[in-house]
Order: C-alpha cells, then structure tokens, then sequence
C-alpha cells in the first residue's frame, strides 16, 4: 500500500501493468443517449495519464441503482463509446464486471489500451452491506489487476467493493480527480480566505443539516434558498402557503438562526419569490409572480427566490474570498424558475478568489443554464460526497488510501 499522499507515481513503472482503475462514470441517460457527460469528461486524464504510461487501463464504473443484477437500461455501454470519443481513441467494452467477458476483454489489452467493465452494481457483492459478500467480489475483480487508482470522487463516501475493498487487495493510489477534489474541499475546511460565504439550496434542510452544522463556525455568511428555505421562513413565522415544508426542521432551522446570531455569522435569506399554483408538469404551465417573501399567498408555492433576493445574493457575493455553492435556488430546469440559480451562477464566475461549485444538482444547473466552466474555480464531480467531507465525516474511499 502506498503511503498517505501517494498519487499515481508511486506505483512505480506501469508499462505491461493491469491498471484498475474506480471513475464515476454515472451520467445522465435519455434512453442510450448520455445528455450531460461532464463526469466522463472529468475522468479523461487519470485515465489518459496511465494509459499514456503504457498500463493496460480497466475501468471501473457504475450507473444508476439497479439491483445487483444486470439491467439493459443501466448499462455502460453508450459511456464506453462516449469515453472513446473523448480519448480519441478505441475503448473495449466488456459485457459482465468479473465474467468470461471481463476476462476475455483484459487478457486482450496491449499496453496503452482501455477497456470499461459492465456496471459493477450488477453484482450485488459491490453495494453488500456483508464484508464477506463484499469481499469476495472485490478478490474477483482485483484478479484483473495488478494496481488500484481510486479516481471516482462521486463514490468515496461509499464503502463498496470497487471504492474501499479492492484497494485492500492490490497496491493503490489516488487518481488526480480525486486529489484534486480533497484538496478544493481542504481549502473550504482549514484557514479559508475571508470573506467565506455558504450558498446552500436544494430541496431540503434535512439534507444540509451536517453541512450547516459544520459550517456555521466558519463562514462569515450563509445564503439559503431553495426549498429549504421556506422551512427557515416558517422558523420566522412567515407563512408559506403550499410551498415544501419539512416541519420536523422548524426547532432546528431556529437554532440555526440563533446560534449565527450569536457568533456574528449572517444567515440571509431571500426577501421575495416567485410563486405558482402548482408545480411545473406537462399538465400546468408555467404562471410566475413574485411576492414577499413574507407575504406567500395560501394558494401558492415558492419555486424561485425573486429577483430582488437574487441581486442581493449577487451582491453578497461579490467581495467573497471563497464561496462554496451547493443546491440550486430555484426549478432552474423549467426557464420560469431560474433566474435565481442563474443569478448565483453568475455571481460565482465573478469571484475574486475560490469559488466552488459542490456537485451534483450545481453542477447540472451549471452545464444547462450554458456558462463555461473555466469559469468556476472548482466544480466537484461528487454533490453527496462533498457533503459529507464537509460535514466533517470520514469517507471510505478516502480512508482506505490514507491508512499506514
């Protein structure tokens, strides 16, 4: 095993080598036709850089949650044809994770070659809560090995065969994706550049709480929108109409508001949004107003925060040092409801200093709202995985690389 720091060059010499190496390869299908390959993009020069250093590159990967068995729809088939594109060079494709195919598909790798494996949660020993069942899965696949780089970022606050158990098996190291992101989210944890500002979003509170936990001591502003945001409004006791209220949170949401009070940290909060009878579907178009904040009719839900908030958020923004945003401020996917999101993306693209984007629905708004990514200091590959690292929680994956 590699010692705690240790990238891809410490696993010495590569040419000849089986090379497994743990992407997070799981984008977004429209029946086989991938609508967001940001992720396979992401995963280029880990495997570029190994297969450039002659190793015989086996990629492992997983897409979507199917149930330990194989699913047609979930198959990586089309991300291998993508990855190939990407690579400008041809992928081999195996059509089971540890079968004659995989088998077949690695011994026929000549150095420099890439191969992707099927969807590795088609065995159900990659997601078994059993080490032993894990286990045994992980010995199959490591046999296709002779080195390990974890470069899935998305998956390593998963204990998973392909993320935690084959790196206990073969020598190992961390690909520069995953540095990369360990590094990024380092900067947001320890000495930030000051001001350090927190956007949080998304749907729920319930979904933060580790991060606002964690956070709340070292930022000197949190900015909420979304629908979280209305369980805080409801905190203030604002009422909220039909907008999404998690009422189990309202004790917390005004402990949040407490304890920023009392350590000098600004919670902000938006001051109007737009609001609707019903929420967009194919059944109910779009029909946008905005209100207070204060002021949300008993008819109506929030699914934006209004233009006022947005350029406040905006300006908030605007003197940050480091911001970290996860969690969009709006249904930024129907045009109606995205001027908030946009409004933040923006506001990031401006920032004198790191800006991160924290994955996940971020990162997605990010791509479909059309801004560059160069843009943003950082945009993490892995939202849950973010999370969790700055909730401070240990992450398997992680761990695994960095024991003695």
């Amino acid at each position: 095993m590699t010692d705690s720091t240790a990238g891809i060059d410490s696993l010495g010499d590569l040419k000849g080598k089986r090379v497994l190496v743990r992407s997070d390869l799981n984008v977004p299908l429209d029946g086989t036709e991938i609508t967001d390959d940001g992720r396979i993009r992401a995963s280029v020069p880990t495997i570029k850089q190994l297969s450039d250093a002659g190793a015989r590159v086996v990629v492992l990967a997983h897409l979507g949650r199917p149930k330990g068995a194989p699913d047609p729809q979930y198959s990586l088939e089309p991300v291998a044809g993508r990855l190939g594109e990407l690579l400008g060079r041809p992928v081999a494709f195996a059509t089971d994770t540890v079968g004659a195919s995989a088998g077949d598909t690695v011994a026929g790798l000549r150095d420099g070659d890439v191969a992707v494996l099927e969807n590795v949660r088609f065995n159900d020993g990659e997601t078994s809560k059993d080490d032993a069942v894990r286990g045994a899965f992980a010995d199959q696949l490591a046999q296709l090995g002779d080195a390990f780089v974890s470069d899935g970022f998305g998956v390593v606050h998963r204990k998973q065969a392909s993320v935690y158990d084959v790196a206990l098996r073969l020598p190992s190291a961390m690909g520069g994706l995953v540095a990369s992101e360990v590094e990024v989210l380092r900067r947001l944890t320890e000495h930030p550049e000051r001001p350090y500002v927190v956007v949080l979003g998304g749907s729920k509170v319930s979904d933060k709480l580790g991060v606002i936990d964690n956070l709340i001591d070292k930022a000197d502003k949190l900015l909420i929108g979304g629908g979280m945001v209305f369980t805080f409004l409801k905190a203030q006791g604002h009422e909220v109409g039909k907008s999404l209220l998690e009422a189990d949170q309202l004790d917390t949401c005004t402990r949040y508001l407490g304890e920023a009070a009392d350590r000098g940290v600004e919670i902000v909060l938006p001051t109007d949004v737009v609001v609707d009878t019903a929420f967009p579907s194919g059944d109910h178009e779009p029909e946008p107003r905005v209100v207070p904040a204060s002021e949300i009719p008993a008819d109506a839900l929030g699914l934006d925060i209004g233009p006022e908030s947005a350029a406040a958020f905006a300006a908030e923004l605007a003197d940050a040092r480091t911001v970290f945003w996860n969690g969009p401020m709006g249904v930024f996917e129907v045009d109606a409801f995205a001027g908030g999101t946009r409004a933040v993306a923006e506001a990031l693209t401006k920032v004198d200093g790191l800006s991160v984007v924290g994955g996940g629905d971020s990162a997605a708004a990010v791509r479909q709202l059309g801004f560059d990514e160069a843009a943003f200091g950082h945009i993490s590959t892995g939202g849950g995985a973010s999370l969790e690292f700055l909730e401070g929680k240990e992450l398997p994956g992680i761990a695994v690389l960095e024991r003695d």
